[in-house]
């Protein structure tokens, strides 16, 4: 059966509690950062969280604008309390374990440990929905949670993370890099690759022609 606790906002809270915890997150953020066109002027970040990782762009990037994308109702508080003074923000309730909505083109779509959640049909549905918004030249960059190619490999993961297996996160639908990467391509992402990983983060990223 599937599950997704991210619509009870405990969960949410106690994930904000760790996520600065999170080892090497912070190289993931800044390779994430790197691959963005410095040309972007429009941006939309999937499963926004609190905002961080927009926020991070934003800082980058100051002459553009960006829309936050979650459903998440602890969330969207965080994601209006950060960016309540900042015009340049449009916060907007959505699932997108359902169909992006109209938003318009962007030039660079990012996201930061949300897509995972999606079952893999949906997860692939989701990324040529990015391509089909995205600007020629706008870049898709997806700091993700993906698969471990072994049971011990995802048990090491785990433990480096404090976690014990009855713990691990039952909403978790988790990918390998390969898999992903080969979905890109096929949908018609340029230069597509991993650029970063550690253990079971990774940022892949494509560039629509």
């Amino acid at each position: 059966m599937d599950v997704n606790l991210w619509s009870d906002p405990e969960h949410a809270r106690s994930y904000l509690s760790r996520a600065d915890s999170i080892p090497r997150r912070g190289e993931g953020q800044s390779a994430l950062l790197e691959c963005l066109p410095r040309n972007t002027r429009r941006v939309l970040d999937l499963g926004s969280g609190d905002g961080r990782l927009l926020a991070s762009v934003l800082a980058l990037l100051p002459d553009a604008t960006g829309v936050a994308l979650d459903f998440s109702s602890e969330m969207l508080d965080r994601l209006h309390a950060r960016f309540s003074a900042d015009a340049r923000v449009e916060v907007r309730a959505h699932d997108f374990a359902q169909p992006l909505p109209g938003l318009g083109p962007f030039d660079a779509v990012v996201s930061s440990f949300a897509i995972h959640h999606l079952a893999d049909v949906r997860k692939r549905a989701l990324y040529a929905e990015v391509h089909d918004r995205l600007t020629p030249g706008g870049a898709f960059c997806n700091l993700e949670h993906v698969a471990s190619p072994t049971a011990a490999l995802h048990l090491a993961f785990l433990e480096s993370l404090g976690v014990a297996p009855a713990q691990d996160d039952p909403s978790n639908r988790l990918v390998d890099v390969g898999t992903q990467l080969r979905w890109l391509r096929e949908i018609g992402f340029d230069d597509v690759d991993c650029h970063w990983k550690w253990r079971e983060l990774a940022l892949l990223a494509g560039v629509k022609g």
